[in-house]
């Protein structure tokens, strides 16, 4: 209480007291009121009122509608930036990153009203503000209330405000915010209301990446800029952005021109997946049956094993990794579709330096499969924190003739067209992500922890299962957290009596379940258990206990509940995650950056703990922020100026820097944009 005594008393000074009993230099804010659509014919005034009390306070308040002042030089002279009703995309990539490191510095953010109805396509402003405009219905009266009447932001309103305004309806997309004042929907005609939960915030504060962040809705009508009540929350609101707190700097944001791109080999016939040595050389296989050695200082790119393996649909020579132990004992692992059953494969190879010894095979398992008809091979290989080995397999099921919807079809000599019995099935191994620990004589064991304990009810090396084509994995190196990215169905429009549209996902798995498909996809929306013989529906799947009751079905018929996936995404371009554009779709996970595994010139820490995403059929690369129990923040793009070519795979070396397989834009063939590169932090 006292401390909120001593502001209030500082809100009632006159100029002339704050500048006579302090020697500091007045406090600086600078307002940024640039449009780039909508334009509130408050903005004059408002910027007019917020520079008179910013003299009375004693404060210096600076204009601009220029995004060009958004530059480190220029925002390092302010206290805090006021963004007072800017709408639509407002500052380019390098203004972006420059405003985001003035905040990850220390800085502090106000938004007035229209704020919330701006940068839609960037995700970390969407967080720092707290929330984005939806729409709003006619300007009226309604009740505010006070949720905490002690802090000086609000300290001087009545527990229950009356006024007239303009009420937006607003998505939230920041959880964390603390709201100050809501608004009491019973008092007025709310319109579309999409405010999550029961409450509907105007006003509300948080600490966001480094700095601090204070937003107010109200304020649209040209009266609101004389009301006194209106003005005594600006006037409170500029105080407490300007405040001194002891805020920790978060890691700032890296530019875009501190990375360098090498492009080490182009002409590839279909990378695939990639391993970098401990020595600084690097491996990759092509699905043909190449395994390349490419040394970066030399520039040579050598084939040092050209297996024979069944190169068709989408099988061949899919998935790469090397033992924890690789630099002792050069154990090298592939997963391949060999030409002597139908199966794919997973073995164990010797790397001497410089060959990679097809004699020295040592089968692990067999994944046994169809080849009448595509697709879904998966086939990516990573290794957790504990030596145990992961491997990704895919449904194997034909899709194209399930009107792009679930493939479920039972009829007598369909088995490739029923994903339930594969990825739905418990004693299968396809349609999974199997977990096992390799032996020193070339067997495995199972870990703890597997989905199915009882091999009666499942075969014990799945970790999850209800998979459609998990093509790219990777394991955090630290929390031993398991990533994919799962290629979904081609459904542009959900169907009544079929189920949703397509989705891709990008999955977290924190230990074994069921992922769904072919009864769900996305935040478990169901499909209909349809029969293919009477084009007639047999009711919906339920996500708490989906029943596999196919005649294809081999393994338990009650599966475990069906997880929610954590990140997903349609062909349209959706407002949860606009930086993944719209288009094509095939989602991958690449790897988790751990600083303290790397040396010499590394990322930056700024990437500590976050999780690159890449999109093959986009062409993005992007950076997946998490909180620390692991959960979903936003994402940011990578080097979105970077012409890349499909990524296929990526992984960090043990100097740090990030090497990426592109495929090349044409598929099923050698494209000369086919290539590895190499990106390195050189600031």
């Amino acid at each position: 209480m006292r401390r909120l005594a001593l502001f209030l008393l500082l809100l009632l000074l006159p100029a002339t007291s704050l500048l006579t009993g302090c020697q500091k230099e007045p406090s600086r804010v600078l307002v940024f009121s640039h449009t780039a659509s909508f334009r509130h014919s408050h903005i004059p005034l408002a910027r007019d009122v917020i520079q008179g009390i910013g003299t009375d306070m004693g404060m210096v308040v600076d204009t601009t509608e220029n995004p060009v002042d958004f530059n480190e030089e220029n925002l390092a002279r302010y206290e805090a930036i006021v963004f007072l009703s800017t709408t639509g995309d407002v500052l380019d990539r390098n203004q972006q990153l420059a405003f985001q490191r003035y905040i990850q510095g220390g800085g502090a953010y106000l938004g007035i009203h229209a704020a919330s109805d701006t940068e839609y396509d960037w995700p970390w402003y969407g967080q720092l503000v707290g929330g984005y405009f939806t729409d709003h219905p006619a300007p009226q009266e309604a009740s505010l209330d006070i949720l905490d009447p002690t802090h000086p932001v609000v300290a001087h309103l009545p527990e229950r405000w009356t006024r007239f305004d303009e009420w937006y309806n607003l998505r939230m997309v920041n959880k964390e915010v603390i709201p100050l004042i809501q608004i009491d929907e019973t008092s007025y005609n709310p319109g579309n209301d999409r405010t999550e939960g029961d409450s509907h915030p105007l006003v509300w504060y948080h600490h966001f990446d480094g700095g601090r962040s204070l937003y107010i809705q109200p304020g649209h009508t040209d009266e609101s800029w004389s009301e006194p009540a209106y003005l005594d929350l600006v006037r409170a609101a500029l105080v407490w952005v300007t405040s001194e707190e002891d805020a920790e700097p978060a890691e700032p944001s890296p530019w875009d021109w501190e990375f360098k791109v090498d492009v080490l080999t182009t002409n590839l016939n279909e990378p695939m997946e990639l391993a970098p040595l401990p020595d600084g050389r690097v491996l990759f296989i092509e699905r043909s049956g190449a395994v390349h050695l490419v040394d970066p200082e030399s520039g040579t790119d050598t084939i040092v094993n050209q297996m024979e393996v069944a190169y068709g649909l989408e099988d061949g020579l899919l998935g790469l990794a090397l033992d924890p132990d690789f630099a002792d004992n050069g154990w090298t692992y592939l997963y391949y579709s060999p030409t002597d059953v139908v199966a794919n494969r997973l073995s164990r190879f010797h790397f001497d330096g410089t060959r990679l010894d097809p004699d020295s095979e040592m089968m692990l398992l067999e994944v046994h499969t169809q080849r009448d008809t595509c697709c879904h091979a998966g086939g990516s290989l990573a290794f957790g924190p504990d030596g145990t080995l992961f491997l990704s397999t895919g449904d194997n099921t034909n899709p194209f003739e399930a009107d792009s919807s679930a493939p479920i079809d039972e009829r007598p000599g369909r088995a490739p067209y029923d994903a339930q019995g594969s990825s739905a099935n418990s004693q299968d191994l396809r349609g999974k992500i199997l977990r096992i620990r390799p032996e020193a004589d070339g067997t495995y064991s199972i870990p703890e922890g597997n989905l199915f304990a009882d091999p009666a009810e499942g075969r014990p090396e799945i970790y999850t299962m209800g998979h459609r084509n998990p093509f790219r994995i990777s394991i955090d190196p630290a929390s031993g957290l398991l990533y994919w990215g799962d290629v979904g169905p081609d459904a542009s429009d959900p169907s009544e009596i079929r189920g949703p549209r397509g989705y891709d996902e990008l999955n977290q798995a924190r230990q074994a379940g069921n992922f769904g498909w072919p009864f769900f996809i996305a935040d478990n929306q169901a499909y209909q258990d349809w029969d293919f013989a009477t084009a007639t529906g047999k009711g919906w799947f339920d996500p708490a206990a989906p029943v596999n009751d196919s005649p294809n079905n081999t393994g338990i018929r009650t599966l475990p509940p069906a997880q929610p996936a954590f990140l997903f995404y349609p062909y349209a371009k959706t407002e949860d995650h606009p930086l993944l554009g719209d288009g094509g779709r095939s989602a991958m996970a690449g790897p988790v950056f751990r600083a303290s595994r790397f040396e010499g010139d590394r990322f930056p820490d700024y990437f500590e703990g976050r999780l690159f995403m890449h999109e093959w059929m986009r062409n993005k690369v992007l950076v997946i922020t998490m909180d620390a129990e692991g959960n979903y923040r936003y994402m940011e793009e990578f080097l979105p100026e970077h012409p890349w070519s499909r990524p296929m795979d990526m992984a960090f070396a043990s100097d740090g820097s990030l090497y990426v397989l592109e495929y090349g834009r044409a598929w099923n063939t050698r494209n000369e944009d086919a290539k590895l590169t190499r990106i390195r932090y050189t600031k």
